[in-house]
């Protein structure tokens, strides 16, 4: 884990994650395609036509493309989260447990503000659940500035924590009493996402979710604060020289990451499930690590990487159904894809520091 907390900083610092993204998904994509065909083979199908149904099936008809923004708009927020914090040089991969802690306080806050319109409800909410994420990422936050401590392995190991807190409380004081199933009671009307389209699940989080990426681009790109987050994610210790508050940077780049995964919980209690759930994220924090990689840590790479992951989940279960192959094959296909966009990643940093050296 430290290894792979020491490479990502240096990928940071060299800046190859983020000028590099235009090179690398195209070539990524590809050796994707190759190296799961073997998969898709194997399950008896045949490669073109599955990542065809992968791909491009679920863009061809408004049913799906609106399926398409629903299971894009958790791993939008995830995504901002994530590349947020590795922008600053803070590897945040406990974006999944900082989701649960936020629709935790999303499923908690939606059953007490029944009595309060949606206008005063939405925002308690959204807070709520930023707070929420925010707390989640607080001490592996400060064990990384007053004690080294990494945070590959504390946000990590906070992920289990997370769900492990969901199922006692499911299965414990907030069952649901009317049904006993391990879910919660509903929340209140007034609490729940408006829906944005008539007749589809694209709710009030899509819109969240693009507005909280677009302040972050502004503000990353074009404040003072968010070229001290630059500067510190690429050099530590040139920032410190320059006499930038660097722990305060890290920490301040942690919390709002975790309450921007916090959000991304809220939106799904809120928009989609309308109660805690064991299975309410299926995994979208770890998604966001995908999406801020391929994204190269930029917003508008963020927003183009999501909608893609969207694309292809979408995609997979078409698959299944129409190819008869199973649904894990689109996850095989995420994970390759991540794999080999680090790994071109890595190989061009490695160069770009031989030339460098030469």
């Amino acid at each position: 884990m430290s290894a792979l907390s020491g490479l990502g900083r240096r990928w940071i610092a060299s800046g190859s994650l983020v000028s590099s993204a235009p090179l690398v998904v195209p070539v990524a994509l590809a050796v994707t395609f190759a190296v799961t065909s073997l998969f898709v083979l194997a399950a008896g199908a045949d490669p073109f036509d599955a990542f065809y149904r992968f791909l491009i099936a679920p863009l061809t008809s408004t049913v799906t493309v609106l399926e398409v923004l629903v299971s894009a708009t958790p791993i939008l927020f995830t995504g901002a989260a994530v590349a947020i914090a590795f922008r600053a040089g803070y590897y945040n991969i406990g974006a999944e447990g900082q989701l649960l802690a936020g629709a935790i306080a999303a499923a908690g806050l939606g059953m007490v503000v029944g009595g309060l319109p949606s206008i005063l409800a939405l925002p308690i909410l959204v807070a709520g659940g930023a707070a929420a994420g925010a707390a989640w990422a607080l001490l592996p936050a400060l064990l990384r500035v007053r004690s080294g401590i990494d945070e590959v392995v504390t946000t990590l190991l906070l992920n289990p924590v997370a769900l492990l807190l969901v199922n006692a409380l499911l299965n414990g004081p907030w069952r649901d009493p009317e049904t006993g199933f391990p879910e919660s009671a509903p929340i209140a009307a007034s609490a729940e996402f408006p829906q944005l389209i008539e007749r589809s699940r694209v709710h009030l989080g899509l819109v969240l979710a693009l507005a909280i990426i677009g302040v972050a681009w502004l503000v990353i790109t074009r404040t003072s604060a968010g070229l001290k987050l630059r500067a510190v994610g690429s050099s530590p210790r040139a920032a410190t020289f320059a006499g930038l508050d660097v722990n305060g940077t890290l920490l301040r780049a942690a919390l709002i990451s975790g309450a921007i995964a916090g959000i991304a919980g809220v939106s799904e209690v809120a928009g989609i499930q309308d109660r805690l759930t064991g299975g309410l994220s299926a995994g979208a924090g770890y998604t966001g690590i995908v999406v801020a990689t391929l994204g190269g840590l930029t917003m508008p790479g963020v927003a183009a990487a999501g909608l893609l992951l969207g694309d292809l989940t979408v995609g997979a279960g078409s698959a299944a159904r129409a190819l008869g192959i199973p649904s894990q094959v689109g996850e095989i296909v995420q994970a390759t894809l991540l794999l080999v966009t680090i790994g071109a990643v890595a190989i061009i940093a490695r160069r770009r520091v031989r030339q460098g050296a030469g």
